[in-house]
């Protein structure tokens, strides 16, 4: 089939697809969603509680009334009802922390002409939130893009018979109780820094599952993991990191998981030329834009890191056109 090139027009289109992105993730960081569900009000009594100006605030909330974010009546913005779940804090829907995540991941795409001839990414620049807000929202935003996904993504892969399962970097909680669920015999422990560890707490605290999970607060580039498991899952942490990075982990996965075990890797996997998928292709800039080494990675440069940390048998078990494929090999 001929391949089709964008025209003109599709071009220039794509040049100013950041508008919208921007204003959606500036009202997102500001919590205008939120504030506006609860109590609608004009830009002047939206500048005062926000203590913005306020010109600049009638512009935002304009914009995003004219790109159906907001509602306006007679001078006072709202949120439309059939929003409030996907733009406000605390919803089981939400998308802010997603939203908030990748504002912050577009502060490093905006500078990429420098990252590419350096080598290096720009120092980054926090949000109006605060290294902090910063922080919570990107580990909230994992529950956001896994939360949908997850139970279908066990499912497809089907694992059978583990009964120790170690949630390496486990965020806050999502695929260690899609793995339970699938596991109805097992029980988890949940590694990751101690942040996340109090979010993934909160979060399955308030889950039937609470008395199967044990936390273990640590950082994985430095400290051992905790041992004793029969599976261990990987879920979006290769990318994050270079490829001698990952043999180190996957040396400490080695060491924690019981003979026989299996390390279960959940990430974007790259045919060997690198560009497909798109996604991946386009994954591997945003590391690029926002981390020292990491990048995506092909089949074949996984297996080959997993034998050298001392894995048998890597098989390419789940195939996605985005994050969703899973990697296996077991510990002899």
């Amino acid at each position: 089939m001929r391949k089709r090139y964008p025209d003109r027009q599709e071009i220039l289109k794509m040049a100013a697809a950041f508008e919208g992105a921007c204003v959606l993730g500036a009202a997102a960081e500001l919590d205008l969603f939120s504030l506006l569900a609860g109590e609608p009000g004009t830009a002047e009594q939206v500048a005062e509680r926000l203590g913005g100006d306020r010109r600049c605030m009638k512009v935002l909330l304009d914009a995003a009334v004219a790109l159906d974010l907001l509602d306006k009546e007679d001078g006072v913005y709202y949120v439309p009802q059939s929003l409030v779940p996907y733009l406000t804090d605390g919803a089981e829907e939400t998308a802010l922390p997603m939203i908030r995540h990748r504002m912050n991941v577009l502060r490093g795409w905006a500078q990429l002409a420098w990252t590419a001839k350096s080598g290096v990414p720009l120092p980054r620049q926090s949000s109006i939130r605060g290294p902090l807000g910063d922080r919570e929202a990107f580990v909230a935003a994992m529950h956001s893009a896994s939360g949908p996904i997850a139970d279908e993504v066990i499912a497809g892969w089907g694992p059978r018979g583990f009964t120790h399962v170690l949630d390496v970097g486990g965020a806050s909680g999502t695929w260690t109780l899609s793995l339970l669920r699938a596991l109805p015999e097992a029980r988890a422990t949940l590694f990751d820094l101690p942040d996340a560890v109090q979010q993934a707490r909160e979060r399955i605290g308030r889950t039937e599952f609470r008395d199967r999970v044990a936390f273990a607060a640590g950082d994985f580039y430095r400290d051992e993991l905790p041992g004793g498991v029969d599976l261990a899952w990987v879920s979006a942490i290769v990318h994050q990191h270079s490829r001698d990075d990952n043999r180190q982990l996957f040396c400490k996965v080695h060491r924690a998981l019981e003979p026989g075990g299996t390390i279960a890797i959940r990430d974007v996997v790259m045919d060997s030329d690198h560009t497909c998928p798109r996604f991946g292709a386009l994954f591997a800039v945003n590391m690029m834009a926002n981390t020292e080494s990491g990048g995506t990675f092909s089949f074949e440069e996984l297996a080959e890191d997993l034998q050298a940390a001392g894995f048998k048998n890597p098989r390419l078990a789940v195939k996605s056109e985005e994050m969703s494929s899973i990697v296996t090999a077991v510990k002899a």
